[in-house]
């Protein structure tokens, strides 16, 4: 089977690996459709890692991804074969202190498709079949290109549990990447009754006033946030340290930064915090609000469907990541699978 492997930086190859075997009790094999390139698929492609997890060995990327079930195996109930699925990236151990907590988004012992933050790394979804446990193949009444933003999506309905109570609220999102679109998305469903995206460049803007923003403004220019600002809620999703910044100026008291994106290091502007009594909180990926995405996206309730803007085979995926790194030109690319 094919599949996308990262073996360092700017070093993509497509390769022809053993299928997986039959799956066993408890365990479903799904021949995989659609996988949508995320920025940590870009950073692994381009600076050979995430922060601090390197690769070390070759892997295979992907972690947005759908398919079709092929077989089931012996125990497994309420899984056909032919039904479409998302898949669930996250393994967490469930037994550590944080997965006891409630909290296994922040599992101690966390296993994640696509990742290299173990040794041996953990292989990604990015080729042609994969055997996972049933409960992480997610029943979606919707094509695989719309079940593939249900990670990404959850990640955004994580951010807006974070947020804590966003009906009424004023809501700032720093970012229009496919995250800040999915998180107006989020919070226009916790029933926020103003959403402004901010970002530096026109297109992605674009698609954030498609899908429900009220005002979306480049800050690029030299009106930065015209003059908007008293947010109670806002959503760092950009890592920029700018953007940051920005958003704790535009904060009204007693508001809350949720910070979704990675980045660098950033000083913290005490006196724009203390004194406002600002509070600085993480959002990091996502537990059951992947069941919920997959919900929310089959019923209809939220349509993700213009961030997709392009779609290449499998065998194209140097030319695809490429495409995915030019924000002038995209915004969610994915790759068929089943090329």
């Amino acid at each position: 089977m094919l599949s996308v492997v990262a073996h360092a930086a700017r070093d993509l190859r497509v390769e022809d690996m053993d299928a997986p075997p039959a799956p066993g009790p408890g365990e479903v094999a799904v021949d995989m459709r659609v996988g949508g390139i995320c920025g940590s698929d870009l950073h692994y492609f381009n600076h050979g890692g995430v922060g601090a997890n390197r690769l070390k060995e070759p892997m295979v990327l992907g972690h947005e991804a759908a398919g079709v079930i092929a077989a089931v195996g012996p125990g497994v109930a309420g899984l056909d074969v032919g039904q479409t699925v998302a898949v669930d990236p996250s393994m967490p151990c469930r037994v550590c202190a944080q997965c006891r907590r409630g909290r296994a988004n922040l599992c101690t012992d966390m296993r994640f498709n696509g990742s290299a933050m173990r040794f041996p790394h953990v292989q990604g979804l990015f080729r042609g079949k994969v055997v996972v446990p049933a409960e992480r193949a997610v029943p979606v009444a919707c094509g695989p290109d719309l079940a593939a933003l249900c990670e990404p999506f959850a990640v955004c309905l994580h951010a807006a549990k974070r947020a804590g109570p966003l009906l009424g609220a004023r809501v700032l999102v720093a970012g229009s990447g496919p995250i800040g679109c999915l998180t107006v998305l989020a919070a226009r469903l916790a029933g926020a009754s103003e959403v402004v995206v901010t970002d530096v460049a026109d297109a992605p803007l674009r698609v954030a006033s498609s899908l429900g923003a009220d005002r979306a403004i480049n800050v690029a220019g030299p009106g930065g946030l015209d003059g908007a600002g008293g947010f109670d809620v806002g959503f760092e999703c950009s890592g920029n340290a700018g953007a940051l910044l920005g958003a704790i100026g535009a904060l009204g008291p007693g508001g809350r930064l949720v910070l979704v994106g990675l980045g660098g290091e950033v000083p913290l502007p005490i006196a724009a915090v203390v004194p406002r009594e600002v509070e600085i909180v993480g959002s990091f990926r996502f537990d059951d609000e992947f069941a919920l995405a997959a919900r929310l996206i089959s019923s209809g309730r939220v349509d993700p469907s213009p961030l997709i803007t392009h779609a290449l085979p499998l065998t194209d995926a140097l030319d695809a990541f490429v495409l995915a790194a030019d924000r002038g030109q995209a915004m969610k690319v994915q790759l068929d699978l089943s090329t």
